[in-house]
């Protein structure tokens, strides 16, 4: 069972804010969901949810408008904030020492509704990006590692191109064609669909 919740609001970074739409993924079942990228507003997060149990809050980056929601969705419904430990110095931006998370690691299962999502590590957005991989379903969120028609910024501080190039190249192009790409942002696409591109992408990023 997969659900979006499209939140609206503003991303700040490097004295500079953008206003923004995310999308929110609830993965799951009927009886308990995992949620990725608590972003902007709990109270529609947590509507979706409705009385299901959240297992897990997992923040595929630190950056601002993905974890905005996070702390204040955790303590409506006790859930923990899971996060890669890499992303320390932007979750301090926006929380300093007042919230706590979990940290993930490459490799890492999270398991709900019959679902097992595995942690990719897939740094250059941000130092501790991470997608979540679920072969069963051969889907895949990329959080903003990988978009429709590209690849995530990289152009502001804590971000590197050849890093999420090389995250892109060897951590997800590798994943079966047919696996399909939920984004933090904007449309979904496939592996399939963006393979195709990568040195049209090297050659337009540099």
């Amino acid at each position: 069972m997969l659900d979006r919740v499209i939140t609206s609001g503003t991303f700040s970074l490097d004295g500079g804010t953008w206003d923004v739409d995310n999308n929110v993924w609830l993965v799951g079942d009927a009886r308990e969901v995992v949620v990725i990228d608590a972003a902007h507003d709990a109270g529609a997060i947590a509507d979706r949810v409705g009385g299901r149990t959240v297992r897990a809050i997992v923040c595929t980056h630190a950056h601002n408008d993905h974890i905005n929601a996070a702390r204040e969705l955790s303590d409506l419904t006790g859930a923990p904030i899971r996060l890669h430990p890499a992303d320390q110095v932007l979750w301090s931006q926006v929380y300093g020492d007042e919230a706590a998370y979990t940290p993930l690691g490459d490799g890492d299962k999270i398991e709900v509704g019959g679902i097992s999502l595995r942690v990719v590590h897939t740094p250059g957005h941000a130092p501790g990006a991470v997608c979540l991989y679920a072969p069963e379903v051969c889907v895949l969120f990329s959080g903003d590692t990988l978009f429709r028609g590209g690849p995530g910024a990289t152009g502001r501080s804590h971000s590197s191109f050849p890093t999420i190039i090389e995250s892109i190249r060897d951590r997800l192009l590798t994943l079966p064609p047919e696996t399909v790409v939920h984004t933090g942002h904007g449309d979904s696409t496939s592996i399939g669909a963006e393979a195709p591109h990568l040195e049209e992408w090297i050659t337009r990023g540099h």
